[in-house]
């Protein structure tokens, strides 16, 4: 895996081995950041179940000033540990480890991405409500394509679907 863009463009990022993660397919994050960039400079970026911490690190070489990442498999922390050190971006970054359900009510963000594990079809449902009660915000969560989200979760509507194989990305904002 690497970085695509930014500061970091061509970066190898490291990743964990076997299949307890998902990495977000390099193709579907480039068209994520592509849709971002207007958007994405100076910003507070939140990785939510964030795997090995790419679309985090993609967010803060493309202009984010600050990620915060929040994983609870204790392995793949210490992989966005290890990337972010690689980099020197350690104090860019900030890294919870928990139920992202959990951790998120206590953090502020412009940007919030969502890829909880597929299977795990109930926390959407529990991450968005969540996040729903908070203004001026934006959020994208990752799914697959065959699962439908809710068009709103409080005051969050959903402003855009994007598509793209098995993958999809809903796009929700607040006002």
């Amino acid at each position: 895996m690497r970085v695509i863009a930014g500061e970091f463009r061509s970066r190898r990022l490291k990743t964990l081995p076997g299949l307890t993660t998902r990495p977000t397919p390099d193709r579907l994050r480039e068209t994520l950041f592509n849709i971002l960039s207007p958007r994405i400079e100076g910003t507070t970026f939140l990785d939510a179940y964030a795997g090995t911490g790419a679309v985090g690190i993609e967010a803060l070489s493309r202009g984010a000033e600050r990620a915060i990442f929040v994983e609870k498999n204790r392995a793949a922390v210490e992989i966005i540990r290890e990337n972010l050190h690689s980099l020197g971006i350690e104090n860019r970054a900030e890294v919870f480890t928990g139920k992202a359900w959990n951790v998120l009510e206590r953090l502020a963000a412009d940007i919030v991405f969502l890829d909880p594990p597929y299977e795990l079809e109930r926390e959407y449902g529990l991450v968005l409500e969540t996040l729903g009660e908070r203004k001026n915000m934006l959020v994208i969560a990752q799914h697959a394509s065959r699962f439908s989200l809710a068009d709103e979760y409080g005051a969050m509507k959903r402003t855009r679907v994007l598509k793209q194989g098995d993958n999809s990305l809903s796009f929700y904002e607040s006002f």
